[in-house]
């Protein structure tokens, strides 16, 4: 590996910086999704709503303080002034959605950038190959293998890696996205839920 990418040229440091820089926003990903936000909205405000019902509001609190995941922080947000009103519920839940929203969406363009940049590099190095190689035949002034393989080999080498680099950060990039959109849908839904349970709860607390 180490050969090879002496053979590619100066292109390959960009694509190096490119993978670095993706493998590191893939990894943040993976912890956030996968860990920080794998608690399902729905059963989650199921649980906040058994314990309001068996308890008070100020457990479904204690059960939001101790769960570190996005959809705690939008619910907390909310409960916290649940005797406001549901108006005023409702726009502390929209802030901290706003939030949370950006986080789970944190470094998503990043990796897109480099999906879109490692390919037109590993391009870049290909023309620069075959810059170098059709400038090693005029120097030759005749055409053979050795006279052109260290430019076309450069050339290849950079378009392969551009393409390795890209093609699985591309996949992670989808299956991240449909992760967000479908988290995101469902946090809306279990606020969405909470704001009609907690006013459900308020109107009969003034009916008595």
């Amino acid at each position: 590996m180490i050969k090879e990418f002496e053979a590619g040229g100066i292109m390959m440091y960009p694509l190096l910086a490119c993978a670095i820089l993706g493998i590191a926003v893939l990894i943040e990903r993976l912890y956030t999704l996968m860990i920080k936000a794998r608690i399902n909205p729905k059963r989650f405000v199921n649980s906040l709503i058994r314990a309001i019902d068996r308890d008070s509001v100020d457990a479904a609190i204690a059960l939001c303080a101790r769960n570190p995941s996005p959809v705690a922080k939008v619910l907390r947000a909310g409960l916290e002034r649940y005797d406001r009103g549901k108006e005023v519920v409702e726009e502390r839940i929209a802030n901290a959605a706003a939030t949370e929203l950006a986080f789970l969406d944190r470094g998503m363009g990043l990796l897109a950038g480099v999906v879109t940049v490692a390919p037109f590099l590993g391009f870049l190095g290909t023309v620069n190959g075959m810059i170098g190689a059709f400038n090693a035949i005029a120097a030759a002034k005749e055409v053979e293998p050795t006279v052109v393989a260290k430019g076309i080999s450069e050339a290849l080498i950079t378009t392969k890696w551009g393409l390795m680099i890209a093609a699985p950060l591309a996949i992670f990039h989808v299956l991240f996205t449909g992760r967000i959109n479908g988290y995101t849908r469902d946090m809306e839904e279990s606020a969405t839920r909470l704001v009609d349970y907690l006013v459900e709860e308020m109107g009969q607390k003034k009916g008595k």
